[in-house]
């Protein structure tokens, strides 16, 4: 089992930037996909970005396409998500997650393993 603990939210304004944080523990997490997804209030749980394993590909969410990147630091076991530019529609919980399998799919039931969430708000 992996523990998943997001950091780095707040208020910022809009066209502001704020760069989240997710701390792995319980296994090494090197093999595995990473992605971050958001939920708003009254929306579905929404996928964001994800890190492949295989290659280091990555992958967007169109409306955050250009704007936020996501990256890894295996030696610190820690998954961030870039985010730039943000709009008051990005405002929502941002959860990371971990696909053991390493595909990094944007479905939420591929993942195993969450986190509690961090909030990002962002005003007009």
């Amino acid at each position: 089992q992996v523990q998943l603990v997001e950091s780095g939210g707040g208020l910022v304004q809009a066209g502001g930037s704020l760069k989240l944080s997710c701390a792995a523990s319980g296994r090494t997490f090197s093999s595995y996909a990473m992605g971050w997804f958001r939920q708003a209030p009254g929306k579905e749980r929404e996928f964001v970005a994800a890190l492949r394993w295989s290659g280091g590909s990555t992958d967007y969410v169109d409306s955050v396409r250009g704007r936020f990147t996501i990256s890894r630091d295996n030696a610190k076991n820690t998954v961030y998500l870039q985010m730039n530019s943000l709009k008051p529609e990005d405002t929502a919980v941002y959860y990371c997650a971990a696909d053991l399998y390493g595909l990094g799919s944007q479905l939420i039931s591929a993942y195993e393993y969450w986190g509690q969430g961090t909030q990002v708000t962002v005003s007009s």
